[in-house]
């Protein structure tokens, strides 16, 4: 049962915390920084940084996508 949760934790770190890390190495901050920063304004600002976030979020996976979509030429079949 304990392995279940673990298993549980790390996925959902990876995918939730995915977009700090991220964004911590495009402007060299440790992403622990940057999420108490966004831990902090959300109870200072009654959520609204989640917005931020969920954009963040949405950013990331269209790049992934996009980056994965990418064609080689005709010649490459």
């Amino acid at each position: 049962m304990q392995t279940l949760i673990n298993e549980i934790k790390a996925w959902f770190e990876q995918q939730a915390f995915g977009v700090c890390e991220w964004w911590g190495e495009k402007i060299n901050i440790p992403s622990a920084q940057i999420r108490m920063f966004f831990i902090y304004t959300t109870f200072l600002t009654v959520g609204s940084p989640i917005i931020l976030y969920l954009t963040l979020a949405f950013w990331k996976k269209m790049r992934a996508f996009i980056t994965e979509q990418k064609r080689g030429s005709v010649w490459d079949l």
